[in-house]
């Protein structure tokens, strides 16, 4: 897996929902540096760091209460499918998305819904990647937009989702400067993503696998 600099802001390649590709789901991300927008989050390491389970604001349903910098817009179409099932599916899955930029942004610095949307190697990834832009001094800026989201049903606990993902208007930007890393957009602007979903005891559907695809010829606009 081609591997960007971490370290440095304008190579920080990144989803707004930092949709991590994880090397051992056989991510076909071939990105290149150039694209330094909001893009799908290669990370392909495992880090063993869990996050902080310390509660930030809560629903009245009891899931973490998710919220987002004003200048991070996140749009998810295909919300409703008719069959509540997959559309809490659909749910859950954006929901996991926020959280993973709200990480990032720093909206809930101590990572409680990325914990709750995540499990597995997902989880393992998106801390490590949280982490990278820590260390970066590095945020999200823009928007995103998620369309073609299409679930398919494996078992009452299983499901996958995939969905195209537009990411030509969101960027990473410095925290101490307020720099905003901003490229040109190309066909590596948008991205494929196969997910799968594990329902656990609670009922939340979470993401417990990923794979990225730039470039896919069926989310070109």
């Amino acid at each position: 897996m081609n591997r960007r600099r971490p370290t440095f802001l304008a190579a920080l390649t990144l989803t707004a929902t930092a949709a991590l590709t994880l090397s051992a789901c056989g991510s076909d991300d071939k990105a290149s540096g150039e694209n330094d927008k909001i893009a799908g989050a290669d990370t392909g390491s495992e880090a063993s760091a869990s996050p902080n389970s310390s509660a930030t604001s809560a629903a009245d349903d009891g899931r973490p209460k998710i919220d987002l910098p004003s200048d991070l817009k996140l749009v998810f179409e295909d919300t409703e499918t008719g069959d509540p099932v997959k559309d809490a599916v659909l749910a859950d899955s954006a929901e996991r998305m926020r959280a993973v930029d709200a990480a990032i942004t720093g909206t809930d610095p101590k990572a409680e819904a990325l914990g709750f949307y995540n499990t597995g190697k997902a989880l393992t990834a998106a801390v490590s990647w949280v982490e990278q832009f820590d260390k970066a001094n590095a945020t999200l800026t823009g928007e995103a937009r998620y369309y073609d989201r299409k679930v398919t049903l494996k078992s009452d606990t299983s499901a996958v989702l995939t969905f195209c993902a537009d990411e030509s208007k969101g960027f990473s930007k410095d925290k101490k400067t307020g720099e905003i890393a901003k490229t040109p957009v190309t066909k590596n602007s948008y991205v494929l993503y196969n997910t799968r979903l594990d329902k656990n005891a609670k009922g939340v559907w979470q993401t417990s696998q990923i794979i990225s695809t730039r470039g896919a010829a069926q989310c070109q606009p």
